[in-house]
């Protein structure tokens, strides 16, 4: 059975967090990482502060919506710490 993530990473150069999906978490990093993610490519390197594990992509997919929202970065802070 496939897993869907939805992650949050924070940057080790400035601190800042970047919210996002994927099947597969470890390659999704290291894609941040190397530069491959055109969102991401000047901030990394990136380590993986938080995720969620769901069983579908549109679970997934509504779940990141809701934390890029107003509200969802509300819900995020208090698991972060911000």
């Amino acid at each position: 059975m496939v897993m869907f993530y939805v992650y949050v990473l924070k940057s080790l150069k400035n601190g800042r967090h970047y919210t996002g999906s994927t099947n597969n978490i470890e390659r999704r990093l290291l894609e941040h990482n190397s530069g491959q993610t055109k969102y991401t490519r000047q901030t990394g390197p990136f380590e993986i502060v938080y995720k969620e594990v769901y069983d579908s992509k549109l679970e997934a997919t509504k779940r990141e919506r809701f934390l890029k929202t107003g509200k969802g970065r509300a819900v995020l802070n208090k698991f972060l710490g911000s």
